[in-house]
């Protein structure tokens, strides 16, 4: 039996900015119905790379593949012509707009004929309105309701559900829970999974290792431009995560530092006079 391509592929790509390094020799991959967690700390590369793989930078070096065929994009619009959608910290929305005008911003849909077209804002909203409820957002139940008075929670999802409805097949979260408290960072990552369920390959960008295992399938960790570790779902702990990211050295020093400070702390009496 023939194994099927994965959807999403790069192989040894390398970006370089002026003879700085910013990506070296990363391979990844991502397939249908699959979270891939991008893992790494500020200065790792995740923003260069998101940039590779939706259009606004070409690598230096090596290839992208999309279901098995080499593609080269000149532009974020090639990487949208094939189905890869990506959504920022900020969700990508305008506070200003409507929920309607947000939604289908530069996709707006139409009345009349000819010369003589407007934005149909009564069909925009119910389909915005739809598309965000789906989600699990039921606060939302008017099109013309300012994204501005959404919380940080619901505008990710709204830019998610724009995401989904307009043909993504390849969905980039970069950061989507990172300033956002604990009850938005789970519906967000609920949304994640209905992502999974309905097919799409989600690359999910973060530092988080929690939010990280909660959801992933496959991870790959970042380090200085570099891929250190990729693995499955089960295949690290927490703590390993946790201390590859930090460098391990570092951690050991960090845990060693923190040893000898609170034997410094202990050897003092409560009036503050050493013993």
């Amino acid at each position: 039996m023939t194994m099927s391509a994965p959807l999403l592929k790069l192989t040894h790509v390398s970006k370089s900015f002026a003879g700085t390094q910013a990506l070296e020799d990363i391979s990844i991959e991502v397939d249908a119905g699959e979270v891939l967690c991008l893992l790494g700390d500020n200065g790792a590369g995740k923003s260069t790379l998101i940039k590779i793989l939706s259009g606004f930078h070409k690598p230096t070096e090596g290839t992208m593949e999309v279901d098995g065929e080499v593609v080269s994009f000149a532009s974020p619009k090639d990487a949208a012509a094939k189905g890869i959608a990506t959504v920022h910290q900020t969700g990508g929305t305008f506070p200003l707009m409507s929920v309607a005008r947000s939604f289908f911003v530069g996709e707006e849909p139409t009345k009349g004929w000819g010369p003589f077209k407007w934005f149909d804002k009564k069909a925009a909203g119910a389909i915005a309105v739809k598309e965000v409820r789906s989600l699990g957002i039921t606060r939302v139940t008017d099109g013309n309701r300012l994204v501005g008075g959404l919380s940080g929670g619901e505008r990710q999802s709204l830019a998610i559900a724009r995401a989904v409805y307009f043909g993504a097949r390849v969905l980039i979260l970069d950061e989507p829970t990172a300033a956002l408290g604990v009850k938005e960072a789970t519906h967000v990552l609920r949304i994640i999974m209905q992502a999974r369920a309905k097919g799409i390959a989600v690359i999910f960008v973060t530092h988080n290792v929690l939010h990280a295992m909660t959801v992933g399938d496959r991870f790959a960790v970042l380090i200085h431009g570099r891929k250190a570790d990729d693995f499955r779902k089960g295949e690290r702990s927490r703590e390993e995560i946790t201390d590859l990211m930090a460098g391990g050295e570092a951690m050991a020093e960090l845990e060693e530092e923190l040893a000898t400070l609170t034997g410094s702390v202990t050897a003092i009496t409560p009036t503050g006079e050493p013993k």
